[in-house]
């Protein structure tokens, strides 16, 4: 076991060396990225990255705290589920209704790889090949449907 400070410094360390790995690439429209802060640009929808002791994950969250709102973003990406799978070439889990590390309502659409553990140094090319297309991917599908959110 690590201990949290040895736990927060490797995670740090790991999250470092993918945005090293992907300052160099631009995103659907030629723009520079903050992959590891994806700005989506509307308040409420976040896209994230999560690396942890068994697995890794990509995700499309909505954080709105008026339910009502949170299901109709939920519903309007729903109605665009094709192009998301399309793009990315991969069926997603959709959670109209999940908690987040806090306990807060949440609505989440994900993807996730098992049995890597970020602790693991040798699986760390393995969550990076997994994260870089999927992060890519949002971006091209954020960037097609993107005005129908603002």
């Amino acid at each position: 076991m690590y201990s949290r400070q040895e736990a927060s410094l490797i995670r740090r360390k790991f999250w470092t060396r993918f945005g090293q790995y992907m300052r160099p690439v631009n995103g659907a429209t030629g723009d520079t990225v903050n992959w590891l802060n994806y700005k989506t640009g509307v308040k409420h929808i976040y896209f994230r990255m999560d690396a942890g002791r068994q697995n890794a994950s990509v995700a499309i969250e909505l954080r709105h705290t008026d339910a009502a709102l949170r299901q109709h973003y939920f519903e309007q990406l729903g109605q665009l589920r094709s192009i998301l799978e399309q793009i990315t070439g991969e069926r997603w889990e959709w959670q109209l209704l999940t908690a987040d590390e806090d306990g807060n309502n949440i609505s989440r659409i994900s993807t996730s790889l098992a049995a890597v553990n970020i602790f693991k140094e040798a699986d760390w090319p393995s969550i990076i090949s997994f994260l870089k297309p999927r992060i890519i991917a949002l971006d091209e599908f954020w960037m097609t449907v993107k005005e129908q959110f603002e």
